[in-house]
């Protein structure tokens, strides 16, 4: 045989990409877009302090970046009050995602997530030949009951809980998710994914127990602190766990531009605070949009607003293909009911400018077609 042989269980996998990024939109479109608000991401910008560190750190890139993450776990742990033995810093919630996977899940292995909820872990699970077991949104958020009740039917290895939710922004209260961790099966792990925690209301995040070994929480540089393209994520959770990383980790998968960017941004909460004001504005100006076109905003606790668009998936498909026509990059949800809603990202005034005036066009041509 000439080439590779691979694995059955990579030859058994389709060829995909979890996401169809804008740029790829662009090279198909021969254009650019005009507002780039459906990846989630800070539109808002990162730190100045954080810029001009990974500006001055970039006369240093020939080196390779600390592989232990020393400074910046170190920055990490007096900020969230636990020790640095509690933080794994890795490249993105992504990559820790797809380390976190390799380490416990073997072909076969149950996994329990709920249906719709974020593809890139579903992506991992399947690239190691875990068995994803899914439950339905309840009233647009993930039903804790339903994802306990699952795993203790099937066993999992990992349960996966995004809160605040990605796609549709809705979140539970600490003490539910509290509530939660005491029910986790013995031999299983929760994935508590607070991506957009930095967006969200004060006292949303539970108070967990670092040590406790049925939880590990991972955060992101990408949301609140505007830096999706640097790759920075982190976890906590139990020593013996984070110290597991270290067996199949990427050791020098961390750029040292994007750890002085980090470690700058850590140290500017002023700027988050400042960025959290302006989502929060963006948050209520997407409503205002949704409802002078007869639309309703769900609640959201991140940097997004789902929009339901007052009927089923199809129609919302093709609101959303008429705004992308109009160079309005969005983005929906993929499973239903859910997939009623477009996913449009906080971004300042220009931007939504742009939506406010596209949204009325785009409804038009989606109902005539």
């Amino acid at each position: 045989m000439i080439g590779p042989r691979y694995t059955p269980l990579v030859a058994s996998l389709p060829e995909t990409v979890p996401f169809v990024g804008p740029e790829t939109q662009e090279r198909l479109r021969g254009r650019p877009f005009r507002a780039r608000i459906g990846a989630n991401e800070s539109v808002f910008g990162p730190s100045p302090r954080a810029v001009a560190a990974m500006r001055a750190e970039a006369n240093e890139v020939w080196k390779y970046g600390d592989a232990q993450n020393h400074e910046l776990r170190q920055a990490l742990a007096a900020h969230h009050g636990v020790a640095a033995e509690n933080i794994i810093v890795g490249e993105g919630i992504d990559g820790l995602l797809g380390y976190l996977t390799r380490l416990v899940v073997a072909p076969g292995d149950a996994v329990v997530t709920s249906d719709g909820a974020y593809p890139t872990f579903n992506y991992h699970v399947a690239g190691f030949g875990g068995v994803l077991h899914k439950v339905p949104y309840r009233d647009d958020r993930e039903d804790l009951e339903a994802l306990i009740a699952r795993a203790r039917d099937v066993a999992p290895k990992l349960i996966y809980l995004a809160n605040p939710d990605n796609p549709m922004g809705t979140a539970h209260p600490a003490a539910s998710v509290a509530a939660m961790v005491t029910e986790v099966p013995e031999g299983s792990l929760l994935i508590l994914d607070e991506a957009y925690i930095e967006f969200a209301p004060d006292g949303l995040a539970p108070r967990i127990d670092p040590a406790d070994p049925r939880v590990i929480r991972m955060r992101t540089f990408s949301k609140g602190y505007g830096m999706a393209g640097a790759r920075v994520g982190y976890a906590i959770g139990a020593p013996d766990l984070i110290g597991a990383f270290d067996k199949i980790r990427n050791h020098f998968g961390m750029s040292r531009i994007s750890q002085a960017g980090a470690l700058a941004a850590l140290e500017d909460q002023a700027h988050l605070a400042q960025v959290r004001a302006q989502v929060a504005a963006a948050r209520d100006r997407l409503a205002a949009i949704a409802a002078e076109n007869g639309l309703a905003a769900l609640p959201s606790a991140t940097n997004f607003v789902a929009i339901d668009c007052g009927a089923d998936g199809d129609f919302a498909r093709r609101v959303l293909a008429e705004l992308v026509a109009r160079d309005i990059f969005v983005r929906m949800p993929f499973v239903a009911p859910q997939d009623r809603c477009i996913r449009v990202s906080c971004a300042p005034e220009t931007e939504m400018a742009a939506f406010a005036e596209t949204l009325p066009q785009a409804l038009a041509a989606a109902r005539a077609g």
